[in-house]
């Protein structure tokens, strides 16, 4: 089903974008990727993205989440056994969808206005989704597969899971999942050009690893800081640091 030019940003694309969703997510739902309020939500964010950018904007999502849930089921049973493995099952409730998706679907949301700068805005889309996956494919691959894992302020061998912990083999996933992301994003057309696809890569991976660096030295101070905004966090910083990198180099 193509979306007609005209309609993404526009009245009746809005109303097409949810009565869509809405169908959609009344099917997915029964797919164990989400808890119930999980699944509203994410309507809610699909809504957002097909009215905003499209089938392209839409389809990045939706492949990012099958890519992080399918790496977060890899090793399930171990991770579960040794006290790691995300709750529910690996189910994504509301928290996760916006911890993930909020700057994403903000810069979507910033493309309609007009005289935006759209090249520069999905470069931050695209950069946003690639720290979080990158984030996703270092955590669970780390916590099941990561040999020496240390803190990422003083090096210092840490038990699996530890807020702030990296490894080797954590390390190399998140960069894999950086890599993924970015090639969806130039796949889809979100990103055009070589070094868009490689500032989008290496600002997911940096972002990545400054999460870790929060998550080892704020988040235990603040209680506030939960898991979900330090996910937030990370993908903004991979937003705004691709935006203005790419602004310097005149990539976008």
């Amino acid at each position: 089903m193509e979306l007609p030019q005209d309609l993404p940003g526009s009245l009746w694309g809005w109303i097409w974008a949810l009565a869509l969703n809405g169908a959609l997510i009344a099917v997915a739902q029964r797919l164990p990727l989400l808890t119930p309020s999980g699944w509203v939500h994410a309507g809610v964010l699909g809504t957002l993205l097909l009215g905003s950018l499209g089938w392209t904007g839409w389809w990045a999502v939706v492949l990012y989440l099958a890519l992080g849930s399918l790496v977060t089921r890899l090793g399930l049973k171990q991770k579960q056994a040794a006290g790691l493995a995300e709750a529910r099952g690996g189910r994504r409730g509301p928290e996760n969808v916006w911890g993930s998706a909020a700057t994403g679907a903000s810069l979507a949301l910033l493309t309609v206005l007009p005289s935006a700068p759209v090249p520069l805005l999905l470069l931050g889309f695209s950069a946003s989704f690639a720290a979080k996956l990158a984030d996703t494919f270092g955590s669970e691959i780390g916590k099941r597969w990561g040999r020496h894992t240390v803190a990422i302020t003083t090096l210092r061998p840490v038990p699996p899971g530890t807020e702030g912990a990296i490894s080797l083999e954590g390390t190399a996933a998140s960069l894999v999942g950086a890599l993924l992301m970015a090639l969806v994003m130039e796949r889809l057309g979100l990103l055009s050009g070589a070094a868009a696809f490689a500032l989008v890569s290496a600002v997911a991976l940096a972002a990545t690893l400054i999460e870790s660096l929060i998550g080892a030295t704020l988040q235990p101070r603040l209680r506030w800081l939960s898991n979900e905004l330090v996910n937030a966090l990370q993908t903004l910083i991979a937003a705004v640091l691709a935006m203005t990198m790419a602004q310097a180099w005149a990539i976008a």
